[in-house]
């Protein structure tokens, strides 16, 4: 399910191309389409979405997208909310100079990702070794004018994180 999970992830949010899907604007493709991309049945790609332990993809009707983190071109169309007054950010030691200096930026995705929790953040932070987790004073970065939005699995949003926003948790 595990590598299923990641073929998945890999047509739907960075390189769709590669098994001849091309994703609406939206980031939707028909389930047909990836099916028979990916050459796997629709039994092993509900079970894909209904147990991945972060909610990564939708189905709805006869279409299925990832739900953030796309690579590609895509426009989820997620209002702006407003956030709770702390968001945590998972990252390692060996990126904590560049992001106390720079900030947290999307890198080769669309937005900076955000949890709700440090539980989160520490599972984020230790798919790349010893887990360090950040705190983003979200309701400081509210008021400055930053713009938040909150993804379908749970996921907070944002464009940017400037450093002044950051403290370690």
């Amino acid at each position: 399910m595990i590598r299923l999970s990641k073929r998945m992830s890999k047509a739907l949010r960075h390189q769709p191309e590669r098994v001849g899907l091309t994703l609406d604007p939206s980031g939707w493709v028909p389930v047909a389409d990836l099916l028979n991309a990916l050459g796997i049945s629709e039994a092993d790609m509900l079970e894909v979405v209904e147990r991945n332990d972060k909610n990564r993809f939708t189905v709805a009707g006869d279409r299925i997208r990832a739900n953030q983190g796309h690579s590609v071109e895509v426009d989820l169309g997620l209002p702006t909310a407003i956030p709770p007054d702390q968001l945590f950010h998972g990252t390692v030691a060996q990126y904590l100079d560049d992001i106390m200096r720079d900030g947290l930026r999307p890198m080769s995705r669309h937005d900076v990702h955000l949890s709700p929790d440090r539980e989160t953040a520490r599972r984020v932070g230790a798919r790349r070794g010893r887990p360090l987790i950040l705190t983003v004073d979200a309701r400081a970065m509210h008021v400055d004018g930053h713009e938040f939005r909150l993804s379908a699995n749970g996921v907070w949003l944002a464009q940017h994180v400037p450093a002044r926003y950051l403290s370690e948790a």
